[in-house]
């Protein structure tokens, strides 16, 4: 197999000839079958049914197959445009692009990622959901909160960044910031598996972003806490009626809901405040985009999305500050935990460069053939 060139960016004009391993296709179906093994013992531990809280295996995860096969047409059409030199490509083009990109092996890599990362995703809320359960009157916020005070030198660090930056505008901004979150992780997803240069890298971020959400899942129940918001609510009174406050008030009837019911089909509840995973999945994006060579543009921004979330997270009174710190964790072990399970060396002199990766050689899987050298070829 011929060397893979790395991009500058996500361009979906960039070539690829990279096919994944069996080793980066059978990560993501593990993560998945082991947080869902976990939310079944927890599930029956506390004597309920597993639930689809928020569609997240049905309308959610129809939408991002929608919008993934929007990509690859769009992908398609940009690389034959390019190759027949043509605003609108030939159809004989659009086919032989079509049938060399797209083959079914790497069309059977990229659904098993998502359909894997979805169905871990539906494990990890209904593991989030027991905490409550398995963990029933113990709350570390208290202890939390006074190890945010010592951390900021006896200041509260939302009280701070209320008197910083006001309790008008800036909470409106920072809670579209917060809410875009919502968006970001399936777009994120999206677009690396179908433009990123070396689909084995691009498994290696869905399997990264994937194993966020079973280490999240048991910092919640090793460490229960609701969150400032919810610990100290006047603290939070000044500020103006937004999305992010909507949605504080509706996890918190959610909540209320399913503890005097948890039987009840289809209730759930959603508030757990160590550690953020805002941060940890927002973290996990950042630090692929270097490893996968992303352009300076696009690691600049996630940057930006990643400290105002963080300050977002503190504002708005989602977490505590030792919470995003804790999330920093996360992240740095999901990306390691990846590496092993699909193979993907972590290259340091990525982080180290200020231009793209495009200079540095080709990161390939480590140990695994590729699916054509074992008998799986193109289209």
């Amino acid at each position: 197999m011929s060397a893979i060139r790395v991009a500058a960016s996500p361009a979906p004009v960039v070539e690829d000839d990279a096919q994944p391993s069996w080793r980066s296709v059978l990560a993501g179906p593990l993560v998945a079958a082991m947080t869902l093994a976990g939310a079944i013992v927890a599930a029956d531990t506390i004597g309920v049914e597993l639930r689809d809280p928020d569609g997240v295996a049905g309308r959610r995860l129809v939408g991002v197959v929608i919008f993934v096969l929007v990509l690859v047409a769009l992908d398609v059409f940009v690389r034959a445009a390019r190759r027949a030199q043509r605003r609108l490509p030939p159809r004989a083009v659009l086919a032989e692009v079509r049938a060399e990109r797209w083959s079914w092996p790497r069309g059977l890599a990229v659904g098993s990622a998502l359909v894997s990362f979805y169905i871990t995703y539906l494990a990890y809320r209904n593991l989030k959901s027991a905490v409550p359960l398995l963990q029933p009157d113990y709350l570390l916020d208290r202890q939390l909160a006074d190890l945010d005070r010592v951390l900021f030198l006896g200041s509260d660090p939302a009280d701070l960044t209320h008197a910083i930056f006001g309790t008008g505008v800036a909470a409106e901004v920072l809670s579209v910031i917060y809410l875009l979150y919502v968006l970001f992780v399936p777009i994120s997803l999206a677009v690396t598996l179908v433009f990123s240069a070396n689909l084995p890298g691009g498994m290696f971020y869905a399997t990264a972003a994937a194993i966020n959400w079973p280490i999240g899942a048991l910092s919640y129940i090793a460490l229960p806490a609701l969150g400032p918001v919810y610990y100290v609510p006047e603290d939070f009174r000044d500020l103006p009626v937004t999305g992010v406050s909507e949605l504080q008030e509706l996890m918190l009837d959610q909540r209320v809901e399913f503890l005097a019911d948890p039987s009840v089909t289809g209730t759930a509840q959603s508030i757990a405040a160590f550690a953020s995973l805002h941060v940890s999945v927002i973290l996990t994006a950042v630090l692929a985009a270097y490893l996968l060579g992303f352009g300076r543009r696009t690691r600049l921004g996630l940057w930006v999305l990643l400290w105002s979330s963080v300050l977002a997270t503190v504002y708005l009174g989602w977490h505590y500050v030792i919470d995003d710190v804790a999330g920093v964790a996360i992240a740095l072990l999901s990306l390691w935990l990846a590496s092993k399970l699909t193979g993907f060396r972590i290259d340091p002199r990525a982080f180290r460069s200020r231009r793209s990766r495009s200079r540095f050689p080709a990161m390939h899987p480590a140990h695994d053939p590729p699916l054509e050298r074992r008998g799986v070829g193109r289209a």
